[in-house]
């Protein structure tokens, strides 16, 4: 009797200890630097956004945040990489709408599973413009449009690859317009807006902030803006509203996201870190200046948006006319 007492106290002992080991390690997390994969290019507004976000956590989490960009492929290397990742917490991957929503209802072998992202918090939406360059000499939609009728086989298109949200908007254009813009792929909006800049590609739609330099500078022209009412930083461009594409669904995100397995406790902080920090009025006047509008949210507030946001992806593509290919990195 007494044996088997000892052996019920052993394993009431181990059961204990394992309940309490997720608890002590979410007391001591972290304990090291945590990995951040930005989806984009570094220069661009996200990545910008992220080194700032990533500069005011370090101290409040008591350990670097050591930033990854892996762009390109709307999405899909940096969605990759972040599934194949520890879900240890000690990554975690800045995601957008083609990661998410987009990639798995656009390619046929997709090297990752978005389902298997674990949200943790979104973050903001982007403001987008449509912008041009001077070279071709266009200063509104109807002359943009005019022009590519006129010479539809003339004007190349700066994307973030097959199936990437801009992809997508110029073949939407294409349809409504009978015309044959060309998709030119970059790795983020900062390397794109330079494109346009040098006349490597004439027209693209990006998040404003990529651009805002350069139009005030008369590098790129802007020719209108995906807000509900004018931006602030380009008080006299048109919204899309006034030149026409008000009933084009969907708008333009970012948020964040972990490899699955993150143990809850970790999981909860480093939405709640997120969360708060992209809440903070002074925060958030950074966001504004960088032409995005802050939409912080809660792990499960950003799952319930994600499903509605797969639902505009499919309206998007079907309006895009786009089929399902494969994807060939």
């Amino acid at each position: 009797m007494r044996a088997v007492a000892r052996i019920a106290l052993t394993l009431a002992a181990s059961a204990g200890a394992a309940l309490l080991a997720p608890a002590a390690h979410a007391q001591t997390y972290p304990n090291k630097p945590i990995r951040m994969i930005v989806s984009i290019a570094a220069g661009s507004v996200t990545d910008v956004i992220m080194r700032a976000a990533a500069a005011e956590l370090q101290t409040r989490l008591g350990q670097p945040l050591v930033i990854e960009n892996i762009g390109g492929a709307a999405g899909i290397l940096g969605g990759r990489a972040c599934e194949q990742a520890s879900g240890d917490g000690y990554t975690v991957c800045v995601v957008y709408h083609s990661t998410m929503s987009f990639n798995p209802l656009i390619f046929s072998n997709l090297p990752y599973n978005p389902d298997n992202l674990m949200p943790l918090a979104r973050l903001f939406f982007l403001v987008e413009g449509v912008f041009a360059s001077p070279a071709i000499n266009v200063n509104s939609i109807a002359e943009l449009k005019a022009l590519a009728q006129s010479k539809p086989d003339a004007l190349n298109y700066a994307t973030l690859g097959e199936g990437s949200y801009p992809d997508l908007f110029m073949k939407w254009m294409n349809n409504q317009w009978n015309t044959r813009i060309v998709g030119i792929p970059y790795k983020g909006g900062g390397p794109a807006a330079q494109a346009v800049a040098a006349g490597q590609v004439q027209v693209t739609r990006f998040g404003v902030g990529n651009f805002l330099g350069l139009v005030q500078g008369g590098k790129v022209k802007a020719l209108a803006v995906s807000s509900a009412r004018r931006s602030p930083t380009l008080p006299d461009v048109p919204t899309f509203i006034e030149v026409g594409w008000g009933d084009y669904p969907g708008q333009g995100w970012w948020g964040l996201a972990a490899p699955k397995g993150v143990p809850p406790a970790i999981a909860t902080r480093l939405t709640d870190e997120f969360r708060k920090l992209f809440s903070e009025p002074k925060f958030m006047e950074l966001l504004e200046k960088q032409a995005v509008v802050p939409a912080a949210t809660d792990a499960a507030g950003f799952a319930a948006f994600l499903k509605d946001d797969r639902k505009n992806a499919e309206t998007l593509i079907k309006i895009a006319n786009t089929k399902k290919q494969e994807f060939k990195e």
